[in-house]
């Protein structure tokens, strides 16, 4: 009898688990921990430890060490050099994870795969892996036995809920393959929108980050690296600044970068300050003469019919950096602007805008000359979107 009731226990806590919970109040913790998963991976590993972007208190740190040892196995210092990489090679043959050169299938299902074959290469670790944790605890824990965290993991989770602990475990183990290594690194560099015509492929996903931890906004990292904060615009919402700045009001974190914000003043000459201002700002200047571009082409649309016959996909390719035009794109460019001496006009005056913060050889005091010389040609083209765009320009501080 007595064995009889030892093992109806058993079942009834296979079954059940220690907290004897309803299927629901397991979804609910499973998606708590996935969460505080990613919360540790976007705040600590990516923000913090890969671009410097703010400090942790050794709290917080130490708190998101020891749960990103239990739920991922992930070693900071692999990480933080895989994706160092990533962005110093971006979209390149030595890139550890690019889908334009890889392909969408394989970052999809091979993600994490390229990820562990480039955190084993030791001289990307040597090279990238700078400024990471190098304590004894590091050493002797969580480098040395990174796999026992999620094995452990496991034990937790089966003793909470019983059998039904394996299916939570195994979702906390595909949490960050499927959507950082598959979503963020595969869909991040190959679908979505963009905000910045940056030199990479990378793109958002959405405008709300909450899932991933505000990874969605992609395109807004890769043209900000250093940024804490991930949104950009009015309508975008990043959960990891606002963790981020609940972690600052109570002394866990302290944010070091974020991108930067046009700083206007009253109109007046181009000077170095605003040839400073304009190099800071580069990428929002360019994205917003990108729209100046697109209107003037809209509007002039209606009176060219060679203008017309381009109008479903001009949108998407006439205001890119020209070096990352294809062959084919390209033509239809040129066809475009030897038809409008105006459109020529915007094109060329964006290309010599361009020159002001690309490699060159010129003093400062030939650059703002430069600048000075662009805003008074701009202003005397006798194009209504040019003159407006300077005057803005020149109000940068």
């Amino acid at each position: 009898m007595n064995t009889a009731f030892r093992f109806d226990q058993v079942l009834h806590w296979l079954a059940n688990g220690y907290l004897n919970w309803a299927w629901w109040q397991i979804l609910i913790f499973t998606l708590i921990v996935t969460h505080i998963t990613i919360a540790g991976v976007t705040i600590f590993l990516h923000r913090c430890q890969a671009h410097r972007a703010l400090d942790l208190h050794p709290i917080a740190s130490h708190f998101f060490r020891f749960w990103l040892w239990l739920t991922t196995g992930m070693v900071t210092k692999e990480w933080a050099s895989v994706h160092r990489k990533h962005h110093a090679k971006c979209e390149t043959i030595d890139d550890p994870h690019s889908p334009q050169v890889l392909g969408i299938q394989t970052l999809l299902t091979r993600g994490a795969e390229l990820y562990k074959k480039e955190a084993a290469n030791s001289e990307t670790l040597e090279k990238f892996g700078h400024g990471t944790p190098d304590d004894w605890i590091e050493h002797n824990i969580y480098s040395k036995f990174s796999w026992q965290g999620v094995a452990l993991m496991l034990i937790i989770d089966i003793f909470l809920f019983g059998a039904i602990g394996l299916t939570v475990w195994a979702v906390q183990m595909l949490w960050i393959p499927v959507t950082a290594a598959g979503v963020i690194n595969g869909i991040g560099h190959f679908w979505g929108y963009r905000n910045y015509d940056c030199e990479d492929a990378s793109r958002n996903i959405m405008p709300w980050g909450i899932l991933i931890g505000g990874e969605e906004l992609h395109n807004n990292h890769h043209t900000f690296a250093t940024s804490a904060k991930l949104s950009s615009k009015w309508y975008e919402f990043d959960i990891g600044w606002l963790y981020i700045q609940m972690m600052s009001a109570v002394g866990l974190a302290t944010v070091k970068k974020t991108s930067p914000k046009p700083v206007m003043s009253d109109l007046r000459p181009a000077d170095q300050g605003t040839l400073e201002a304009i190099i800071a700002n580069r990428y929002e200047i360019m994205a917003r003469y990108s729209k100046t571009l697109r209107r003037f082409f809209s509007n002039e649309v209606q009176h060219m019919q060679v203008l017309a016959g381009h109008l479903s996909d001009a949108r998407s390719w006439l205001c890119k950096d020209e070096t990352r035009l294809s062959e084919e794109e390209k033509l239809k460019l040129e066809e475009l602007i030897s038809a409008n001496t105006q459109l020529r006009k915007m094109i060329e005056m964006r290309r010599e805008l361009q020159m002001l913060w690309g490699r060159s050889n010129a003093t400062r005091e030939q650059l703002v000359s430069q600048l000075h010389a662009w805003c008074q040609r701009a202003e005397d083209s006798g194009l209504t979107s040019l003159r407006d765009f300077s005057l803005r320009l020149r109000r940068y501080a």
